[in-house]
């Protein structure tokens, strides 16, 4: 997951997701109603095993493995306040977001400009219409290259252009996210 993919999920979360993968198993639990069947069933693990994992005896618990910490994380990351994600995700695309990075930008531009690549730190508004490509695009499965072109194209118009008021032609290269995080609302 980079940079940007995590900014998007620290925006659409109000809480952060539970840190220990015991905690994380008791919220599995929790959303399934205490069913170490179901959670078994979503974590492609048997049943017994997950028994073993919250097993209150210390010396029947078995930990989990790196793959299985991994299934834990990303089923959880899944379930984590769905109804606020949606509200988030509404909110942002109707409204709008704000955009902060530190990253790497170059410019493909007329001769005589300054174009050498440098790290900038940036905090952009965006329009909701930003936001609404963004999520579409990673919806559909697009990789962080493909969400740094929607950003590039976004910020080359609002922060280097001034929303076309000045710098016509001008092509921003961003690469090199240091940092990337969204506020939303």
């Amino acid at each position: 997951m980079g940079q940007i993919e995590q900014g998007l999920e620290r925006a659409l979360r109000t809480r952060p997701i539970p840190s220990s993968t015991e905690a994380r198993l008791r919220f599995l639990l929790a959303r399934n109603r205490g069913s170490t069947r179901k959670v078994a069933t979503v974590l492609g693990v048997s049943q017994r095993t997950v028994q073993r994992w919250v097993s209150k005896r210390a010396e029947a618990r078995r930990p989990p493995g790196p793959l299985q910490v991994r299934a834990i994380e990303e089923a959880v990351l899944a379930r984590w306040q769905p109804r606020v994600r949606a509200r988030r995700r509404a909110q942002a695309e109707a409204d709008g977001f704000v955009f902060h990075t530190r990253a790497r930008f170059g410019f493909a531009a007329p001769a005589g400009s300054s174009d050498d690549p440098r790290v900038r730190w940036i905090t952009q508004d965006l329009p909701g219409e930003v936001a609404r490509e963004l999520f579409a695009a990673r919806d559909a499965g697009a990789g962080e290259q493909q969400q740094t072109v929607i950003l590039a194209r976004a910020l080359g118009h609002a922060y280097f252009r001034e929303w076309g008021r000045r710098a016509h032609g001008l092509h921003v290269a961003f690469s090199d996210v240091e940092f990337a995080d969204f506020s939303i609302g």
